[in-house]
């Protein structure tokens, strides 16, 4: 047993950790079996949780995550800035293109998605807020790849990847050569890479116009749409250039 499990912190995380986008909703069993904890130890840390606000019991005796949870990490300080900014942006994005904007930013090794927006109409999605993915899978996550210090790009270049699909690059030297590309051109062209069924087109999102990058921007459409989307460069870099003037006056020292 690790010393994390071994503590009561530890048997805490590791019954949140327990919940995730395939397992929304589990019964005191289940999360004891996915925990690997006694049964007892189990009930009694979800009993806490629930006290405090973490977990709720739904109508069927299964439990979930808590509204308290949620209170707590939309206070999360280094994305309510970014969202607050953000969201304009994204709106007239959205009613630009009538299609899927995404904001994302990076975590060691991974992408995490933080805010969306999306219509009736717009193609439907693997991702959504708070989704991780490997972080050179999606054309967000390269952009932040790109972007990302020297030791993160060796990692996640040195490591195997996976095909999502039939057309996913997963060659080192030829993602190297998007990486080079992408810091060149500020915007990239995701075809198929993540889904058969979208193409995605993103850039990064600076801390002012110059600063480092912050996060990802990006529009993503049907696959059928790969022309168009080439046309939707423009738009986006507008947006995301008006969201990294905007967190560089909100960031900036006063005094």
């Amino acid at each position: 047993m690790s010393t994390t499990r071994s503590t009561a912190a530890g048997k805490v995380l590791e019954v949140l950790s327990a919940f995730d986008r395939e397992h929304p909703a589990q019964t005191l069993s289940e999360i004891a079996q996915r925990t690997g904890l006694a049964l007892s130890t189990t009930h009694r840390v979800v009993m806490e949780l629930a006290d405090w606000g973490a977990l709720e019991r739904g109508e069927d005796g299964s439990w979930h995550v808590g509204l308290r949870l949620w209170e707590i990490a939309s206070g999360c300080p280094r994305t309510q800035i970014l969202r607050d900014v953000a969201l304009p942006f994204m709106q007239d994005l959205y009613e630009a293109t009538h299609e899927n904007v995404q904001l994302a930013v990076r975590e060691g090794t991974e992408l995490v998605f933080v805010e969306r927006i999306a219509g009736h109409r717009s193609v439907e999605l693997l991702t959504s807020v708070g989704t991780r993915f490997p972080v050179g899978s999606t054309g967000m996550g390269r952009v932040l790849l790109a972007h990302a210090p020297r030791d993160i790009q060796e990692e996640v270049l040195g490591s195997p990847q996976r095909a999502w699909t039939p057309h996913t690059v997963t060659d080192p030297r030829t993602l190297r050569t998007q990486l080079d590309r992408i810091r060149r051109e500020q915007v990239f062209l995701s075809d198929r890479q993540l889904s058969e069924s979208t193409v995605a087109v993103a850039a990064p999102v600076r801390i002012g116009r110059t600063g480092p990058v912050s996060a990802a921007l990006g529009i993503v459409l049907a696959a059928p749409d790969a022309g168009r989307a080439r046309g939707l460069r423009e738009p986006l870099l507008r947006a995301a250039y008006g969201i990294s003037d905007e967190l560089g006056r909100r960031t900036r020292p006063t005094g």
